[in-house]
């Protein structure tokens, strides 16, 4: 038997060492990186640690005297090196960390709206990193604070405005750019807040229900529940008005209760239920006394007047119902012997002969 072999051009060690990386999953690529004031910045870790070229030896330097800047309490310093890495040296293992050192200074300074772009700019663009989760944190840590009512600086010591519409726009952000994160239920339930003391009751909604639907299984799942079913009832005016509220009110407080009948919050629940079953009921009584009062439509009050009953039997109200159907049944008593089964009603008189007139011109 014959064997042939073929015989390629060698391959460069550099690219060598790049596909034994990939192939021997589960190694790791990437690297850690570590600082230490002896030694400075070290690449740690990972199958590509040691693949560095002049640039990545030029941005270690910048690394090195931007944190022995930072440490000294030179922050000037330390933000134009870091910045410096991330211009000049984007592809380098030190970019994401210097990004991510930028925004802690920055937020150091209260210059909140800057750091968070910073770690937005973090995350869309190094993904990967190792401080992915931890830079979700700080930006939900500044929505959080922005929220709170904490002022950004400005000029110099001034502080500037407060941004809780900033905040709510953050927290948003933090959902989109990492809806998996642990932050992500926290910042949707910090956002529905942030709305509803902004009146804008329709988008609280939309952000509870956004909450429910993706994380169903959640830990502040139970509370959402009880918060929309909460903001739904502070959109009732009353029982003269529209019952869409009540009765999506009405909707999430029983669903609350079934599906998590051990929840602490099943006394509030419980008692705004009533409040809003009770209002439902007064609703059809309304109509039942339009009905008896002003159009002596009986069988019209009576429907109303049952619907009361039916929509909250141990109520008040219902109690008033019944009193009322009595009072009902006897005026439709009335009318049963007053007109005939076929409907015909009473003979009419007949009309008036006239009398002619004679005109004498």
């Amino acid at each position: 038997m014959v064997k042939l072999i073929f015989m390629r051009r060698p391959t460069s060690l550099p690219l060598l060492a790049v596909l034994v990386a990939v192939m021997l999953a589960p190694l790791r690529l990437s690297a850690d990186l570590v600082w230490t004031p002896e030694s400075g910045w070290k690449v740690q870790g990972g199958v590509l640690a040691s693949l560095q070229g002049e640039e990545g030896r030029n941005a270690l330097e910048l690394m090195n005297k931007a944190r022995a800047a930072e440490e000294a309490g030179e922050d000037g310093r330390a933000l134009k090196a870091y910045t410096q890495v991330t211009k000049k040296y984007p592809n380098s293992v030190y970019a994401a960390e210097a990004l991510f050192r930028t925004g802690l200074i920055q937020q150091k300074q209260r210059k909140y709206h800057k750091a968070f772009q910073t770690y937005q700019v973090l995350v869309a663009g190094y993904p990967n990193s190792e401080k992915f989760n931890q830079v979700i944190g700080e930006q939900y840590r500044i929505a959080s604070d922005l929220a709170e009512g904490k002022r950004a600086k400005t000029v110099w010591w001034l502080p500037g405005f407060r941004s809780r519409e900033r905040a709510i726009a953050y927290f948003e952000t933090i959902v989109m750019t990492a809806p998996f994160s642990d932050y992500a239920p926290l910042a949707l339930m910090n956002a529905a807040r942030g709305y509803k003391k902004m009146n804008e009751t329709p988008a609280a909604i939309d952000a509870l229900d956004r909450m429910i639907s993706t994380y169903p299984r959640n830990v502040l799942t139970p509370d959402a529940y009880l918060r929309i079913a909460e903001t739904h009832a502070s959109l009732v005016d009353g029982p003269a008005y529209d019952q869409a509220s009540t009765q999506d009110a009405i909707t999430y407080y029983e669903d609350y209760m079934i599906l998590f009948p051990g929840h602490n919050g099943m006394v509030a629940a419980e008692s705004g239920l009533a409040d809003m079953k009770s209002v439902l009921a007064r609703s059809k009584m309304v109509i039942g006394d339009y009905y008896y009062k002003h159009r002596k439509n009986y069988k019209a009050a009576k429907v109303f007047y049952n619907e009361a009953i039916t929509a909250y039997p141990d109520s008040a109200v219902a109690t008033e119902a019944r009193e009322k159907l009595t009072v009902v049944d006897a005026k439709l008593e009335e009318q049963a012997k007053v007109t005939p089964p076929d409907g015909s009603g009473p003979p009419k008189p007949a009309p008036a002969k006239k009398t002619k007139r004679f005109w004498i011109f």
